[in-house]
C-alpha cells in the first residue's frame, strides 16, 4: 500500500491568514486615516435627515408659446437642474415634476446650499449679439414745481474689465446716440434700416431693400425703447428682453460694477448657447482676475470665427460682443482679431460666480421660463425621529441576531460579532468618505439598506460555519475540516452575494431619488461582505484552528464532535488484518 504523500495540501488548499489580516489592516487604517485627513468624520445626511431647502418652480410659456410647456420639456428641465445642482456638489438633491407644469427641487441642507438655490431656477439663455450703441443707465427725470422734469444725476460707468467705459448720456442725446447706431453697418456688414435711410456718407450696399413702414416703426419703437430704459430699477432689467427673439435687436442692461450699470443697444444674436460645448470658471494669472472660459462646438467655432472676423473691422463701440445671459450683459469684449475655437467671459466675477456661471453654461439652458412659486425650509424632527425608530429596530434585529450566534453557534460567534464589527467600522468611513468624493448621503431608505445588510452578513458566516461542522460530522478533525469547508462556503457565499448586488445594481438604475439611497447602501454592504468574510473571517477561523479550545473541540467552541454527531473514530486509521493460523489453516 502506497504509503501518504504528508506534502500535499488538503482540499481547499492551506490558506495563509497571516498575509489577509494584513491586507484588511492596512485598508481600514488607510481609509480611517483618510476619513479623519478629510474632515469629514460622519456621513453627510439627506434632506429627510438634515433638512434643507424645498423650492417650488412654476414653468412660464412666452406669448404665442403656450405649448411649449409640454411633458418633454419639463422632463428636459428636470435633468438640466439635477446636474447643475449635483454640479456645485450637493448631495442626495431631488428633482421632480409634480403636476404639468411644476417642478419640485429639494436640496439637503449643505455647503453649497445657497448657490444652487441661486441657480435651479436661472434659464441660462446665451446669446452673443454685437454692440450697436452703448451709454451709461441714468434714472428717470424726476418732476419740478412747475410739471416739468430736470435730470438726475446719472451713473458713471467703470473701466474696470472688458466692458468699455463710454460717456454719460443724458435722455437729450441718447436718440442721436441711437440713430448713429442703427445708421452704421452692423456685424453682417449690411446697413440697419433708419426710419430717415442711411446715414449720409455712410456706403449703402447695392441692392439692399429700403425701408418698409413696419420697419420704421419697429425702430422707432426700439429707439423709444432704449431711450427710455432705466437699468438702475430692478424691474426694469427683469422685464428688458422678454418676448425677444434671438433672431430680432433688442435692448439690454449690463453691471460695469456693483451699482454702476450701461445699457446697450444690441444686434440679433450670430451665436447662441448651444454652441458651448464646455465652460468653466478659472484664475487668470496674468491679470489676476476670475474669468469663465468656453470652448465651442464645430459649428459654434464657425460662426463665432464670422462675427469675431466682421466686428474686429469696426470702431468702438460696435467692434464689441456683448454675451448675454438672460437678457443681461454679463461681459461686452472688444475684438480686435479674429477668434475661433474658445473665448472668455470677463468681469466682475470672484471665484464662486465665475466657477456657476461655468457650471450653467456647462449643463446647457432650461428649454422654459420658469418663476419660483415657493421656498421651504424643511426641518429634519421628523426625519430625525424616523431614523431614531430605524435605529431602534436595527439595534434590536442586531442584538437578536447576536443572541442566536451564541445560543447555537457559541465560541464560533465570537468570530461572527468581530467580523460585523469589521463591517460596520468600513461601511461608516466609506460613507464618511464618498459623502465629499461623490456627493453620497445617507437617509431613511439608506439607513434601512444597512439595517438588512446585518442579515447578508450573517447569512455568510452560518454558510461557513454550517460546512465545517458537516465536515466535522464526517469524521474529519477541525483544521482540516476548515480548509475542506472553504471552497464550497465560497461558492454558495459568491453566488449569494451575486444575487444580493444584482438587484441592487438593477434597483439603482431603474429607480429615482431615495430609493437610489438604499440601493446604493445594499450594494456597497454586500461587496463589504464578500471582503470581510474572505479577508478577515476565513483567516480568524484558521488561525482559531490552532489553539487547543477551537482544536480540541471544547463543548463552548461550538464544535464538539459528540454534539454534533459525529460518529468515531475521528480520523481515519490504517485497517490491520489479523494473521492466519497455519494449523487452522
Amino acid at each position: 500500500m502506497a504509503a501518504p504523500n504528508k506534502g500535499r495540501r488538503p482540499a481547499g488548499g492551506q490558506s495563509r491568514p497571516g498575509r489577509a489580516l494584513a491586507l484588511i489592516l492596512i485598508a481600514m487604517v488607510a481609509l480611517t486615516g483618510g476619513m479623519f485627513w478629510s474632515g469629514h468624520t460622519t456621513p453627510r445626511l439627506g434632506i429627510d435627515l438634515a433638512g434643507g431647502t424645498s423650492i417650488t418652480l412654476k414653468a412660464k410659456a412666452e406669448p404665442g408659446q403656450e405649448s411649449a410647456v409640454n411633458e418633454t420639456n419639463m422632463n428636459t428641465a428636470v435633468g438640466i437642474i439635477e446636474r447643475r445642482v449635483n454640479g456645485l456638489g450637493v448631495s442626495e438633491a431631488e428633482v421632480q415634476t409634480q403636476g404639468r407644469e411644476n417642478i419640485i427641487v429639494n436640496i439637503p441642507k449643505g455647503t453649497n446650499e445657497k448657490q444652487a438655490r441661486e441657480q435651479v431656477g436661472t434659464t441660462a439663455q446665451l446669446y452673443f449679439r454685437p454692440v450697436l450703441a452703448v451709454a451709461a443707465a441714468t434714472p428717470e427725470p424726476a418732476p419740478t414745481a412747475s410739471g416739468s422734469t430736470a435730470p438726475k444725476p446719472s451713473a458713471s460707468t467703470s473701466a474696470g474689465d472688458k466692458k468699455s467705459a463710454t460717456p454719460t448720456a443724458t435722455a437729450s442725446t441718447q436718440g442721436r446716440v441711437l440713430s448713429e447706431a442703427l445708421k452704421a453697418p452692423n456685424a453682417t456688414g449690411t446697413p440697419t434700416p433708419t426710419p430717415t435711410g442711411s446715414a449720409s456718407g455712410t456706403p449703402k450696399a447695392s441692392g439692399t431693400p429700403q425701408p418698409t413702414p413696419s420697419a420704421d416703426a419697429a425702430t422707432t419703437a426700439l429707439q423709444q425703447k432704449f431711450t427710455t430704459l432705466n437699468c438702475l430699477d430692478p424691474k426694469a432689467r427683469a422685464a428688458v428682453g422678454q418676448g425677444v427673439k434671438p433672431t430680432e435687436s433688442t435692448v439690454a442692461c449690463g453691471e460695469d460694477a456693483p451699482g454702476v450699470w450701461s445699457k446697450y443697444l444690441l444686434g440679433p444674436a450670430e451665436v447662441e448657447g448651444r454652441d458651448v460645448e464646455d465652460a468653466k470658471g478659472v484664475l487668470d494669472q496674468q491679470r489676476g482676475m476670475w474669468i469663465v472660459t468656453m470652448d465651442f462646438t464645430e459649428a459654434g467655432s464657425k460662426k463665432f470665427q464670422s462675427i469675431t472676423g466682421k466686428l474686429s473691422q469696426q470702431a468702438d463701440p460696435q467692434n464689441r460682443f456683448a454675451i448675454v445671459l438672460d437678457g443681461n450683459v454679463v461681459s461686452a469684449p472688444s475684438v480686435r482679431q479674429t477668434l475661433s475655437a474658445s473665448a472668455e467671459i470677463s468681469g466682475n466675477f470672484n471665484q464662486q460666480s465665475a466657477q456657476d456661471l461655468g457650471n450653467i453654461l456647462s449643463y446647457g439652458a432650461l428649454p422654459l421660463t420658469f418663476d419660483t412659486q415657493s421656498v421651504d425650509t424643511v426641518t429634519a424632527a421628523l426625519g430625525g425621529d424616523q431614523l431614531e425608530a430605524g435605529l431602534i429596530a436595527g439595534a434590536i434585529g442586531l442584538a437578536l441576531v447576536i443572541i442566536y450566534l451564541v445560543v447555537y453557534y457559541r465560541g464560533l460567534s465570537f468570530i461572527a460579532i468581530l467580523s460585523l464589527g469589521v463591517s460596520a467600522l468600513l461601511t461608516y468611513v466609506i460613507m464618511a468618505l464618498l459623502g465629499p468624493a461623490i456627493g453620497f448621503a445617507l437617509n431613511l431608505p439608506a439607513v434601512c439598506g444597512a439595517i438588512v445588510a446585518i442579515g447578508i452578513t450573517a447569512d455568510s458566516f452560518i454558510v461557513y460555519f454550517e460546512r465545517i461542522r458537516d465536515e466535522i460530522r464526517e469524521g474529519r478533525t477541525l483544521r482540516p475540516a476548515v480548509e475542506r469547508a472553504w471552497p464550497r462556503a465560497r461558492r454558495t457565499i459568491l453566488v449569494s452575494d451575486f444575487v444580493s448586488f444584482l438587484a441592487a445594481a438593477v434597483l439603482f438604475i431603474v429607480t429615482v431619488g431615495k430609493v437610489q439611497g438604499f440601493a446604493f447602501t445594499l450594494g456597497l454592504t454586500t461587496l463589504l461582505d464578500v471582503v470581510v468574510v474572505f479577508l478577515f473571517t476565513k483567516p480568524v477561523m484558521t488561525l482559531l484552528a490552532r489553539t487547543k479550545f477551537f482544536g480540541n473541540g471544547h463543548k463552548l467552541s461550538g464544535l464538539d464532535p459528540k454534539s454534533l454527531g459525529a460518529k468515531p473514530p475521528l480520523r481515519r486509521t490504517r485497517r490491520t488484518t489479523a494473521p492466519v493460523d497455519p494449523k487452522e489453516a
